[in-house]
Order: structure tokens, then C-alpha cells, then sequence
């Protein structure tokens, strides 16, 4: 006689949900997420995040968020019912967004009574975009010189301790803020939509913005670096008055609309809750855009910062008092059972990257008197100092940039760059003719900065 063993109802669901986990977990072993354009639904279908479900109580689609931020701003009534909102600014106008405390009783006593730290930053919404935003971000300084694309509104703000914004971070502001009190930030966004759009011949349609603001709390070192809660909302910024013109063009379009046609969009809401962002699409509308190495002499914080700028924000609390030495002292082995397979190869891999070889050097020394005669004799090794100009892209901007930097002058001083040609002939350098060996000659603008002569040395690719 067989004999079976019969399992109790509750047993067997456990033991279906148990088969069908694991069968999920090795199903995205070693899957990257694409370049393209991706979905909430897509992400949620990860592996990770269904394990993540299956420990979720019921009730936690209703669950209540430690803060809520509110942007004093209309959203567009010509969006689709499950697409998310959008809301226009016009261009240095100071709009409030209201920093709301929303935890319940007990929750999150180690902040009672202690300032919080939020970082608010204007970032790109379209991901072609955040691949390419250090350079975006660097063309719109160059034909910006001296703005910012964020500004705080400082007195016209509530409750806010300490403001700072960072000089080389333009799309970034900072602060301290007491939960407890009643807060309110103003914010300025000076860059339009339509400056990261190609020129055509007008009409271009402007790029969507994101609004994120960031929140910490202090650890054991009074550092701001262990991550709270993160929000973001899609913006699109316009001309002064132009956010007004597009909001009544949107509504006008929609009163036009047959009733069956108008289900399918959303009301327009008179002010906008940014959204909470989920730790595994954080890192996309994260800091600053710069994917440099992480140095061994990195802080926690700014060890912190790096995890987020290359997407490892799910294992920031898991590294919140490591420093750069300690992150780059750990084995292949460790990373992958810390962090899994998948990402754990990548975090390794990143830490391990080696920095990636300019495509030209070029070693440049101000021309003096001597060195003038030297050069005219023929002679080499004249004990010059010669300082090493890295370029990445071989524009005729980026080198601008880098001999103004060089040379402690604006970018707006230097007019023009020439190279010496064939028979002692200037040559316009441009970025079809690039610096390579032979003389630099800089015409320069006002009498603070005599015109320049450089030599370049030599170049490695």
C-alpha cells in the first residue's frame, strides 16, 4: 500500500508560495536592466521585489509615509488617467513646497526632537537624458556663466536651518529642517525645457524636469547620510508666464473633449504631492552626475554619495558607516553575498573600475621672455613648468574651459583659440581642427588678461 502524505490547507499554500518564490529568485539571476525606456509594472516584476511582496502585511498599500512633500503648483489636466502627473513652472518664479512630518505614533522616535537633512535637485526625467547629464549639465553652464538651475528662496522660507547650495552642483540646494515645526521651502528653477532640446527651426517640443527631494537623518557621527524617504515629481519649465499660458491651452483642449474622452484623463489637482520614489528608481534622479572612481580617502557621507550616484541605493544602510578605504578593502566574495550575484558583480566591478585615459593630453606652459628666445634657438628641456590639459570630448569649448580653469580666467575672456600652422599661419581651432602638437595662441578680452601663447608638448590617445 502508498502511502501520501496529506498536507493541511494552510501547509500547502505556504509550501505553493515557498515553490514559487524561489522559482522567481533564480529567474533574474544575472539580468541587467535595459537602456531603454523601462515601467513600474516591468521593475515591480523583479524577483527581489516579489520576494519583498509575499513579506508585505495586507494593509500595507494603504501605509502611511513618514513625509510628504507638496509643490504649490497646479497639476496639468491633460494627462492620462494612469500616467503620472505633470505640472509646469515658469522659469526663476518662487514656488512653496510644503515638508509635511506624517508619522504615526512611535515611528521613527530617534529623529524626535532632531533636525533632518532633505537635498531638493532638478534632474532629468527622460533616461537618454541621465546617461549624458554631466554633459548637459556642463553646456548649460557654458552658455549660462555665473547662474544656477536651483536657487532657494530664502526669505520667503519657513523653517529652514542652514540652507547651502553647493557652487559646483547648480541643479542642487540643501538644508536642515525640524519635522516637528511647521516648514516650508521656496524654490527657484532658472533653466527652461527647451535649453536640452535640439535646435531646430522653433516650435521645439521642451524635455520633462523631475523634482526630487532627499531625506536623512544623523548617525552615530552627526553626519546626515542614513537615507529616510525619497519623492520625486515631473515637472516642465517655461518662460515667465509661459507655465500660465500652457495650463490654460491644456484646459481650453480638454473643454473640448467629449465626456467620454474626459474619463480618461485626470482632474487637475491645485497643488502636486511628489511622489514616493522607490529605492530601486532612486538612483536614476539621484546627486550630482558625476561617475567618478571612489577614492580610498572618501567618508562615510561621501561614500554614501557614490553608492548613489552609481545605483546601489539598496545597500546604502547596509554601507552607512563604511568610508571609500573600507568599501575598496572587500573581496569579490564579499560584495556577492552581501548584495547577491547579480549586483553584486556590478558593485565590485564599479569599485574595482580603473579610471578610464583622457583621448588627448595636451602639456601647456604660459610663454615668457626666455622661454620666447629658448624656443627661437631651437633648444629642449628649457625647465619650463608645464601643466597637462585632460580632454574627454575634443570640443573647442571643453579645451576653452580647461585653459581658462588653467589660467584662473573666465571662458567668457578668452574669444578665440588659435594653433600655429604650416608656414607660421594661425589656424582657427575648432572642433573639426583640434589642438595637437606645436603653439596655442588665446585672444583674450579685456586688459585684466594679456593674450596668452602656449605650446602643446604632446598628446596621448
Amino acid at each position: 500500500m502508498a502511502w501520501a502524505l496529506k498536507l493541511p490547507l494552510a501547509d500547502e499554500v505556504i509550501e505553493s508560495g515557498l515553490v514559487q518564490d524561489f522559482d522567481a529568485s533564480l529567474s533574474g539571476i544575472g539580468q541587467e536592466l535595459g537602456a531603454g525606456a523601462y515601467s513600474m509594472s516591468d521593475v515591480l516584476a523583479l524577483p527581489i521585489f516579489k520576494q519583498e511582496e509575499s513579506n508585505l502585511p495586507p494593509e500595507s498599500d494603504n501605509k502611511i509615509l513618514p513625509f510628504q512633500y507638496v509643490l504649490c503648483a497646479a497639476t496639468s489636466p491633460a494627462v492620462k488617467l494612469h500616467d503620472e502627473t505633470l505640472t509646469y513652472l515658469n522659469q526663476g518664479q518662487s514656488y512653496e513646497i510644503r515638508m509635511l512630518d506624517n508619522r504615526k505614533m512611535g515611528e521613527l522616535p530617534e529623529i524626535n526632537g532632531k533636525m533632518v537633512k532633505s537635498i531638493i535637485r532638478v534632474v532629468f526625467h527622460d533616461r537618454r537624458l541621465q546617461y549624458t547629464e554631466h554633459q548637459q549639465l556642463e553646456g548649460w553652464r557654458w552658455n549660462r556663466p555665473g547662474d544656477r538651475i536651483l536657487d532657494l528662496d530664502i526669505p520667503m522660507s519657513v523653517g529652514v536651518v542652514d540652507p547651502r547650495a553647493n557652487p559646483t552642483q547648480l541643479n542642487t540646494v540643501e538644508f536642515l529642517w525640524d519635522p516637528s515645526k511647521r516648514t516650508s521651502v521656496f524654490i527657484q528653477v532658472h533653466c527652461i525645457s527647451t535649453e536640452f532640446t535640439m535646435r531646430k527651426h522653433g516650435g521645439e517640443k521642451g524635455v520633462p524636469f523631475r523634482i526630487q527631494i532627499d531625506t536623512f537623518k544623523e548617525n552615530e557621527a552627526g553626519e546626515y547620510t542614513e537615507h529616510l524617504h525619497s519623492a520625486s515629481c515631473q515637472v516642465k519649465v517655461f518662460k515667465p508666464k509661459g507655465a500660465d499660458r500652457k495650463q490654460k491651452t491644456d484646459r481650453e483642449k480638454m473643454e473640448k473633449r467629449a465626456p467620454q474622452e474626459k474619463e480618461k484623463y485626470q482632474p487637475s489637482y491645485e497643488t502636486t504631492i511628489l511622489t514616493e520614489v522607490c529605492i530601486c528608481l532612486f538612483c536614476p534622479f539621484s546627486l550630482p552626475p558625476n561617475k567618478q572612481n571612489l577614492l580610498p580617502t572618501a567618508t562615510p557621507q561621501e561614500a554614501q554619495q557614490w553608492l548613489h550616484r552609481n545605483r546601489f541605493s539598496p545597500f546604502c544602510r547596509l554601507f552607512s558607516n563604511f568610508s571609500g578605504a573600507d568599501l575598496l578593502k572587500l573581496t569579490r566574495e564579499d560584495v556577492i553575498q552581501i548584495c547577491g550575484p547579480a549586483d553584486g558583480i556590478r558593485l565590485f566591478n564599479a569599485l574595482k573600475g580603473r579610471v578610464v585615459r583622457p583621448r588627448l593630453t595636451i602639456y601647456v606652459c604660459q610663454e615668457s621672455q626666455q622661454t620666447r628666445e629658448q624656443h627661437q634657438k631651437h633648444e629642449n628641456g628649457d625647465g619650463s613648468m608645464y601643466h597637462a590639459i585632460y580632454l574627454e570630448e575634443l570640443t573647442a569649448v571643453e579645451l576653452t574651459e580647461k585653459l581658462a580653469q588653467l589660467f584662473s580666467i573666465s571662458p567668457r575672456q578668452i574669444s578665440q583659440i588659435f594653433k600655429q600652422g604650416p608656414t607660421g599661419i594661425h589656424v582657427l581651432v575648432s572642433d573639426e581642427v583640434r589642438a595637437s602638437t606645436g603653439f596655442l595662441f588665446l585672444q583674450c578680452l579685456g586688459q585684466s588678461f594679456p593674450n596668452v601663447i602656449c605650446e602643446a608638448l604632446g598628446i596621448h590617445k
